[in-house]
């Protein structure tokens, strides 16, 4: 379906969860890719939910949008991710542990990231999610956060046994593959989130498995001649996303999209052809 946001011109297609299109209005907030160096990354907070926006196109194509053509033929897909892959890196640098433990921070100073504002609206959820791989305390009513290694790990062995159990459905051949091979694959999934050092090369460990060769034998999903990626680069929208026909925050009725510059309109098109006929 076509979704719009707030100073966008032009109409994209975007496909998420069914929970996103019901009477829904989220936000589309930059942050920190948790494994590119920090790199400016696109992300969909919605409903409570974090999900990532990826960029996808094939060679050639387009869109039937309502009555209209679209050239512009690519596509943006909505996933959902764990928040505390995200939130991973600020936790570990907001520690700032260099031969001990580290220390105690609150949530609103550990997500307060110069740069990027985005993080703030993680606020609700932080805590939550990130207490499963934090100590905490509790200094009257308020809480302080420290990560820590142990429950890291503990929580990346949760994750590598839940994608041990999905990967066979994916088809047969994640089926008949060894159970050394699923965990290869697993690594290089899990490596597209996590920094080498320390986190992948300490699960590795715990694994018993080598890092480097878990990375050159990983299986490739995709040989299909497409381009898939984080949308982030693009930039295709900031700001506020939601419904075309929704109202917005102020309970004004949003802009209406400007179509792409060389679409046709479909009846236009047909009645012009049977003018055309007609005239024979």
């Amino acid at each position: 379906m076509a979704w719009w946001c707030e100073g966008m011109e032009e109409p994209r297609l975007l496909i998420a969860p069914l929970s996103c299109t019901l009477n829904s209005e989220g936000l589309i907030l930059s942050l920190k890719h948790p494994k590119s160096a920090g790199e400016p990354t696109n992300y969909v907070f919605m409903d409570g939910n974090l999900r990532e926006v990826n960029w996808f196109k094939q060679s050639y194509g387009s869109w039937f949008l309502g009555d209209y053509v679209c050239e512009n033929g690519s596509l943006y897909i909505c996933t959902p991710v764990d928040p505390v892959f995200i939130l991973l890196p600020i936790f570990e640098a907001a520690r700032m542990s260099v031969c001990n433990n580290g220390v105690f921070r609150q949530l609103d100073e550990i997500l307060y990231v110069d740069g990027y504002p985005g993080y703030q609206h993680l606020m609700s959820i932080a805590g939550d999610h990130m207490q499963m791989v934090c100590e905490v305390k509790e200094i009257g009513s308020s809480k302080f956060y420290r990560l820590d290694d142990s429950k890291v790990i503990a929580w990346l062995c949760c994750k590598v046994q839940q994608l041990k159990e999905t990967f066979p459905k994916l088809g047969k051949n994640f089926a008949a593959r060894e159970e050394r091979d699923t965990l290869k694959d697993i690594i290089s999934l899990l490596g597209e989130y996590l920094n080498d050092d320390p986190w992948l090369s300490s699960l590795c460990q715990h694994l018993h498995l080598d890092m480097q060769e878990s990375k050159i034998n990983a299986s490739k999903f995709d040989a299909s001649p497409v381009f898939l990626e984080n949308a982030a680069s693009a930039r295709p929208f900031e700001g506020k996303l939601g419904k075309s026909n929704s109202m917005s925050s102020k309970g004004k009725q949003p802009k209406k999209m400007k179509l792409e510059a060389d679409s046709k309109n479909i009846k236009d098109m047909f009645s012009r052809a049977t003018r055309s006929r007609n005239n024979l």
